[in-house]
């Protein structure tokens, strides 16, 4: 037993002020004679015996009664751990990720989670709370109530080894505290293992939430699956898990009107269609019902009228194979010889193809480095008798390694990149029997620092990439090479054309980084704003002359459509998604770390947390027996003759 306020047991020694006081202020007893002398002998006897047993056990009560409120007030405890005295840290991290929808016996994961926190945390004690968007450190419940009962659910969760990292950078430096790291989340299983080391300097403790069902259906993705004249066709790709489902509704709408509905069966994943008028705008929205997660159950996309991609071929070789590539409904193509070359026009293009230009003049290459700095693509084939000077001085500006020399010998292309990003999608596998296409002369660059994309059978590269900048190390005439006939240069065209302008996708997912290309002119005042009925961001923008490139990683926060606007001028709507990682419910077993405390109670972590650095304290018994003493001498003074 050890005291709170042990100083005050020094009045223990006062005790001895009573003791003094019934050993010398006794009462003599008075004899008085009478004839009967026996008789009063034996009376005298007796009564001194049973007064002096009184006074006695008196003393001892009132000394009984005395130590019991001395000893109350010096607040006597008893330690529970070697720890108690010890100062104690608690951070706790609660995942408010999407899969905690998932439903328990009291509302959703979530729910009980912060309904558990909330009674079993002392509401005054310090402590250091955070989630996946969240962080309250050095706070105590009772100022952080409010915001922990209207906490929602958050699109990212944090990887476990990022929540240990940030948990151990909420505790302090005191070496002596004792220190607990909380984890409560259902922990689902990911692409990447569970692995949380056990540290040394703080305790690692994990609480796992369990929901009472694991079925869920989810919309996982809809892509246009069918482009003709007049519409388009759009597939959605469902996924179940759990028991099937015979029939699952399945609703289309532009805006809020439902424009229409399937039914679909599904065991584990499920395709339906749906048919939309081409060359019209669409803010549509695909939605199914489903009891368990709430936020996989509908998908927003967009469908524009696509601006088309400006191309301007310069010319000193013939351009019909750009003029098929090209084509009017998806492109503004328009080329013009060099000699006629207006300057005027370079600037307001996506695309620049100087096709086999023998040299390039000063004053070209100085528009083309202004074209491209403002955000435009610019491919390169060079004739079969160039200027190499003029040339290197081009690629100088492009971190592009000079040509060295001509090779006037047969080549094959035999090595396609098919990893690089301008062939993604092209090739549903790798091609092996592939007949490749050859050069007569070619050009050898200095040295390898670029992208390859195609390369020659000597690994030497045929068609590089640095940044927006393409360039052919062979003239593509009919003469030189037999490329034009290949079916490789359709896709290689075709996609540097499209990526000169970042067409917008469909829909967007939240908590990634994207750029969107808006093609508008912009005065120098002017910013772009997204849109909705709840807020307006200005998000990171790079302003060009044709055109601005916006960067979207951490707004929005919710799946939805957003407009973007130019002051209140609207120019289109953007659709952004959840990421459906959440919607798999297959959950880490815990139960195998061991070298950490695992739980599946948070009641009994927490309890458990309390008992290491609490004490048992005893004051309130010794004022019971206190009272009680005082109630025995009350009664023996009373009743004991």
């Amino acid at each position: 037993m050890q005291f709170k306020h042990p100083e005050l047991l020094y009045a223990l020694l006062l005790l001895i002020i009573p003791i003094i006081v019934h050993l010398f202020q006794l009462r003599r007893f008075q004899k008085v004679e009478f004839t009967n002398v026996k008789f009063l002998k034996e009376l005298t006897l007796q009564t001194r015996k049973s007064s002096q047993l009184k006074k006695w056990l008196t003393l001892l009560l009132r000394l009984l009664l005395l130590s019991c409120i001395i000893i109350a007030f010096a607040q006597p405890f008893i330690s529970n751990s070697e720890t108690f005295n010890s100062k104690s840290e608690t951070v706790i991290y609660l995942d408010n990720s999407f899969s905690l929808q998932a439903k328990s016996n009291n509302g959703t994961l979530l729910n009980q989670a912060i309904q558990d926190l909330i009674e079993h945390v002392d509401e005054n004690e310090t402590i250091s709370f955070f989630t996946n968007n969240q962080s309250f450190k050095n706070t105590t419940l009772k100022a952080i109530k409010n915001d922990i009962i209207k906490l929602s659910f958050s699109p990212n969760q944090l990887a476990y080894d990022a929540v240990v990292l940030k948990g151990k950078g909420l505790f302090s430096k005191d070496l002596n505290a004792v220190k607990n790291l909380v984890l409560i989340s259902d922990f689902q299983q990911k692409s990447t293992p569970l692995t949380i080391t056990n540290d040394s300097t703080f305790n690692t403790k994990l609480v796992q939430l369990k929901p009472i069902s694991t079925q869920n259906t989810s919309i996982d993705s809809v892509y246009f699956s069918k482009i003709n004249t007049e519409t388009i066709e759009l597939t959605v790709l469902l996924k179940n898990q759990g028991e099937a489902i015979e029939t699952l509704p399945v609703s289309l709408y532009n805006k809020e009107n439902l424009i229409a509905k399937s039914s679909v069966a599904i065991k584990n994943s499920a395709l339906t269609t749906f048919n939309l008028p081409i060359n019209e705008f669409f803010d549509g929205e695909i939605s199914i019902e489903d009891q368990n997660l709430q936020y996989d159950n509908s998908l927003f996309f967009n469908l524009d009228i696509p601006n088309k991609i400006k191309v301007l071929s310069i010319n000193e070789a013939k351009d019909l194979f750009l003029k098929k590539m090209y084509t009017d409904d998806e492109f503004l193509y328009s080329s013009t010889p060099i000699n006629t070359l207006n300057y005027n026009t370079i600037a307001d293009q996506n695309l620049i193809i100087l096709n086999e230009l023998n040299d390039i003049p000063n004053s070209l290459i100085t528009a083309l480095k202004s074209f491209t700095n403002d955000g435009g693509s610019l491919l390169i084939i060079p004739s079969n008798e160039i200027t190499l000077n003029t040339y290197n001085q081009l690629f100088t500006n492009y971190s592009i390694s000079p040509f060295k020399t001509k090779i006037g010998k047969e080549k094959r292309v035999t090595s396609i990149h098919f990893s690089h990003p301008l062939l993604a999608n092209v090739f549903d596998k790798k091609v092996t029997n592939f007949q490749y296409p050859k050069v007569n002369t070619s050009y050898l660059f200095n040295s390898i620092a670029t992208t390859p994309i195609l390369s020659y059978e000597d690994n030497m590269p045929f068609l590089i990439q640095s940044n927006q900048t393409f360039v052919f190390s062979s003239a593509l005439n009919e003469t030189n090479s037999n490329f034009k006939n290949s079916p490789l240069i359709v896709p290689i065209l075709y996609n540097i054309g499209k990526q000169s302008l970042k067409t917008p996708q469909i829909y967007y997912t939240i908590g990634l980084e994207h750029h969107i290309d808006i093609s508008t002119l912009l005065s120098q005042d002017d910013i772009l704003s997204l849109q909705n009925k709840e807020q307006i961001v200005i998000p990171q923008q790079h302003v060009y002359t044709n055109k601005v490139e916006l960067i979207t990683n951490e707004y929005p926060t919710n799946a939805g459509i957003v407009s973007v606007m130019n002051k209140d001028q609207f120019l289109k709507n953007l659709s952004f998604n959840y990421q459906r990682t959440e919607s798999d419910l297959n959950y880490f077993n815990i139960s195998e770390i061991t070298n950490l405390e695992t739980s599946n109670s948070i009641s009994s972590v927490i309890d458990t947390i309390k008992s290491s650095t609490n004490v048992n304290e005893l004051w309130k018994w010794f004022i019971i027996f206190a009272l009680a003493f005082l109630v025995i001498e009350m009664l023996i003074l009373k009743l004991l003759k």
